[in-house]
């Protein structure tokens, strides 16, 4: 369970987030939209521990994030930020296996349990064959699947994705979606994902929640929250709403340029 009471956060002097109360439920999957500036990426800062608020209280489980060490929270939390860059060259196999480092015991080294988990992540997510290459001689499809992977083999209850899919093809990012979907059933994990493809987005997630400004505007399930009245309201554009025939999920359609 987390629970958001009264955050507020940002930086410097720039306030980004303003009085958020949110609760999210156990095994919960939900989308975060709206448009660039809205925050998103900020509350998923401060759920992670990266960023300080500067007012309110996140309970983790029933506990304050603040009384969490660093590796404690690495047991409850996992990050996919929107970039992710390193400083020194590894390989693929090495930079995933990584995400097993707040599992290591007093002796300092990998299990075979570590890394059977990696392999197994590597393969669910199509990447053994890329095992022994660099990560930077990897695209930027391959580099951001890289990134999910050594998230998923942290083993967190909870998830969070910031734009995880955003240089993903339609093939691989519906892949990754799929396999989110998976692990949120099957393992009971709690996901939030930072997104600008909503209709991808909502034809996975449970819940959905629009930001605009550092503030909730909307929040439900993703048929109350994506309509047309609120996209007007968070985007400042006209978009036609319609029903998936397939999913019944809301799908935003684009009128496009009339010649």
């Amino acid at each position: 369970m987390i629970n958001i009471y009264n955050l507020s956060a940002g930086y410097h002097d720039r306030q980004v987030l303003h009085n958020i109360d949110l609760q999210f439920k156990p095994g919960s999957f939900t989308a975060l939209l709206g448009p660039n500036g809205a925050g998103k990426t900020t509350l998923l800062k401060c759920l992670s521990g990266y960023l300080a608020a500067s007012a309110g209280r996140i309970v983790i489980n029933g506990k304050e994030l603040r009384e969490y060490r660093s590796r404690q929270l690495a047991h409850q939390i996992a990050l996919i930020p929107q970039n992710f860059q390193l400083q020194f060259e590894y390989q693929v196999r090495e930079l995933v296996l990584m995400g097993r480092f707040p599992y290591l015991g007093y002796l300092g080294s990998y299990t075979k349990e570590d890394k059977e988990i990696v392999r197994s992540t590597l393969h669910e997510l199509d990447l053994l064959e890329l095992a022994d290459k660099n990560f930077s001689e990897l695209s930027g499809g391959e580099q951001q699947r890289v990134a999910i992977a050594r998230a998923l083999v942290q083993c967190t209850p909870i998830l969070l994705l910031d734009e995880a899919f955003a240089s993903l093809d339609v093939n691989h990012a519906i892949s990754i979606m799929q396999l989110l979907s998976e692990i949120h059933f099957t393992q009971d994990k709690t996901i939030i994902l930072v997104s600008h493809n909503i209709n991808l987005a909502v034809e996975y997630c449970t819940q959905a929640i629009l930001m605009k400004d550092g503030q909730i505007i909307r929040q439900g399930q993703p048929k109350d929250v994506i309509t047309e009245a609120s996209l007007v309201e968070v985007y400042e554009h006209n978009i036609q709403v319609i029903t998936n025939p397939v999913s019944g999920q809301p799908n935003l359609v684009y009128s496009g340029y009339k010649r």
